[in-house]
């Protein structure tokens, strides 16, 4: 799922409308043009996450900017989601073995 934008309160709509409709695949989020991230939207790739762990379904992150990789610090989500440099190592890592 490449987003786009920023991810707030109000553009988390259609990302949470689609993560929630694509029940059998891994989910693999690209988040390469998206500048800011509010906590909204950090609940919603968390919410994303833990939906995908319930229904055994693998789920990455790739493309973070730095405002917010500092955002999963401060949160204490770093190592927690599963991050990746690239999108070949996300799509690696979410591979059916």
């Amino acid at each position: 799922m490449k987003l786009s934008g920023p991810l707030t309160i109000r553009t988390l709509f259609e990302f949470q409308d689609a993560a929630r409709k694509e029940t059998k695949r891994p989910v693999v989020v690209d988040l390469t043009t998206v500048p800011y991230m509010d906590s909204a939207g950090l609940g919603c790739v968390v919410s994303v996450f833990t939906s995908c762990q319930r229904s055994q379904r693998k789920f990455a992150i790739f493309g973070m900017c730095e405002r917010i990789s500092t955002l999963f610090e401060v949160s204490h989500l770093e190592g927690l989601l599963p991050t990746f440099p690239s999108i070949e190592a996300a799509i690696s890592a979410t591979a059916a073995k």
